[in-house]
């Protein structure tokens, strides 16, 4: 970066390709890191924040330095929210697709490992929807922000009896 001359124009571009390369780096070691954070995906997002600190900043720890660095990854970030929000195949491409992991009772092994998804890890999200049985759940699916949405047998059943009274009310409105 020797053609930038100003220091806080060097943060800035700095901040960009950091920001740019650990969201590239995420979206590439799977999904998973973003919701269901284990002891080790703590650790190693403290860790890698740690790491790129300097790296943003080139040295300058004054407040300034610090104050642009974080200025310019808020501006980032809303405009990447905001080119996703305008531009569905901008979003699809930078967050992916959801994956289904289970279907009408059964685990979709292969899909599990795209996902990296351990039988434990998916159990657990499945008991976290009050469903106690693989075999209850309807569909199971790894949506793009990275949480699982279980729906069972017991939740069709729920859905069914809302619909229905809702129907009610609209007849007697």
């Amino acid at each position: 970066m020797d053609f930038i001359h100003n220091e806080y124009l060097r943060i800035v571009v700095s901040s960009v390709i950091i920001y740019l390369f650990i969201i590239a780096a995420i979206r590439l070691f799977g999904k998973k890191e973003l919701a269901q954070l284990s002891v080790i995906d703590l650790v190693f997002i403290l860790l890698i924040s740690n790491a790129v600190q300097n790296a943003m900043v080139l040295g300058n720890n004054s407040l300034i330095g610090g104050i642009i660095a974080a200025g310019t990854l808020f501006i980032l970030n809303y405009l990447l929210k905001y080119l996703q929000y305008r531009f569905p195949k901008f979003s699809k491409t930078l967050q992916g697709d959801a994956i289904m992991l289970v279907y009408k009772g059964k685990i979709l092994e292969s899909h599990l490992r795209i996902a990296k998804i351990t039988h434990d890890e998916l159990m657990e999200a499945i008991r976290e929807h009050g469903v106690g049985e693989v075999s209850e759940v309807d569909l199971a699916i790894l949506e793009v922000d990275g949480n699982i949405s279980v729906l069972s047998h017991e939740f069709n059943k729920k859905s069914s009896r809302r619909r229905k009274s809702h129907k009610i009310l609209s007849k007697q409105n």
